[in-house]
């Protein structure tokens, strides 16, 4: 009885059943006597052997071309000789869906560059890189699962914005029937407006734009941001506990569902974190610095990438973490809206997290009091007319509130080992790449 479509992964259950099996052919093997095509679908890859008989089968088969579609229907047989789960399929119809150009526009040993090119058939034929989306999907589950279990609303804030947000200098400016809007940088004004509108606790995991010229491999100039923002707050510390323990329910998810697979394609050993994570202030990690001997020219006040990674691993040869919560960044580093404590006015109650060196989110306490507000705007030589619909929201009893933004891209590559933020990003976006 000819079954319904097997996915490779079930074969095993069907030996010396007809099955039908869809998939890419991935290495052709044809010999004077036998063919032998590797097909391969997401879930893996099976032998199809046909001894030749000059039939039209044979025929079928030598025309095949790598990473053609095919629908092949067969019997599953035990065959320990196989290295391919110890099964072949012998195939009595072969279905050309589709037959592939050839030759191929890249193979195992392309550059990231012309592989970003072709994406599409750069994923389809690394196992790894389909892993690390179906990892992408788990993360962002157990934060969603993590983020309701919480009380929290997810929102989906405009991308379209009348005015340029934080600043004019790192935003797409486009044109909008007959006047200019920008992208949004973040979600963070919008998502301070829904606090106000009575949304105790919001989260919103969606597109983030930075008209950012930078070429490292951690910037992209379209992301996928994971924003959350607290209301009725007693200080920043809790906003603080509430992404330790996202991340901490997230990245247990990730070890539960994929921790052997992650092993065996990334040769990495998925932690899950112990919480509270290791907290330190700008100044603490400055001294810290400071003593190993860092002392760049013209980073007095923030951390360069070298910075990051220096304090990142002082702390883990500390305390074993790989987390830190560095905090009170100075206030000319911080935007305008970031909360100063009453004692030092200096700095600001904000944070950052760096994960084994990279900083992966921005966070602090908003300033809720519209006339500190002004006064914070007006010091950073910000007019108050363009932000006038976001400063409305804190004129008539906005709470106190804290939140963070998150790039899950960044995310994920720490998580996998991943060397560039391209290889963790579907389609990447960069000042140079604008296509597929």
């Amino acid at each position: 009885m000819i079954q319904s479509r097997v996915h490779v992964s079930d074969l095993r259950e069907h030996v010396g059943s007809t099955v039908t099996v869809c998939g890419w052919v991935n290495t052709l093997r044809l010999q004077r006597k036998m063919q032998f095509v590797i097909v391969r679908d997401s879930t893996g890859m099976v032998q199809v052997t046909h001894k030749r008989d000059d039939g039209p089968l044979e025929a079928q088969l030598e025309a095949l071309t790598p990473e053609s579609a095919v629908k092949i229907t067969g019997r599953v047989v035990d065959a320990e000789q196989v290295k391919l789960g110890g099964l072949e399929l012998v195939p009595e119809s072969v279905e050309v869906l589709n037959l592939a150009a050839t030759p191929l526009p890249i193979d195992e040993h392309t550059g990231i560059e012309n592989r970003l090119d072709w994406r599409f058939l750069d994923v389809r034929r690394r196992t790894a890189t389909q892993l690390m989306f179906a990892v992408q999907t788990t993360l962002e589950q157990g934060m969603r699962e993590y983020a309701y279990a919480q009380g929290a609303t997810e929102m989906h804030t405009p991308k379209l914005m009348g005015t340029a947000s934080e600043s004019g200098a790192e935003v797409f400016k486009l044109g909008y029937f007959g006047r200019s809007a920008y992208l949004a940088q973040s979600p963070q004004f919008y998502k301070q407006m829904a606090i106000s509108a009575g949304i105790e606790k919001v989260f919103e995991i969606g597109p983030v734009f930075r008209a950012e010229p930078s070429f490292t491999s951690r910037h992209a100039t379209e992301f996928t941001g994971v924003d959350v923002e607290l209301a009725w707050i007693d200080g920043v510390e809790d906003v603080m506990a509430f992404e330790e323990q996202m991340l901490a329910h997230a990245i247990a998810k990730v070890a539960d569902s994929h921790g052997e697979a992650i092993r065996e394609h990334f040769g990495v050993e998925i932690t899950v974190p112990t919480t509270p994570f290791p907290r330190i202030t700008m100044a603490e990690a400055h001294e810290i610095l400071r003593k190993g001997g860092w002392d760049p020219e013209g980073i007095k006040e923030d951390l360069d990438p070298e910075g990051e990674r220096s304090i990142s691993a002082h702390i883990q040869e500390a305390t074993g973490h790989e987390f830190v919560f560095i905090t009170h960044y100075p206030v000319s580093i911080r935007p305008f809206y970031h909360m100063r404590p009453a004692d030092d006015p200096s700095v600001t109650l904000s944070f950052d997290l760096l994960w084994k060196g990279l900083e992966v989110t921005t966070g602090a306490q908003r300033e809720h009091r519209y006339d500190v507000l002004l006064k914070q705007a007006a010091e950073k030589g910000m007019s108050p007319e363009p932000l006038q619909d976001y400063l409305n929201a804190f004129r008539y009893g906005c709470p106190p509130h804290g939140g963070l933004g998150m790039g899950l891209g960044r995310v994920l590559m720490v998580l996998l080992g991943l060397e560039s933020i391209r290889e963790a990003t579907f389609l990447f976006r960069g000042p140079n790449r604008l296509t597929p």
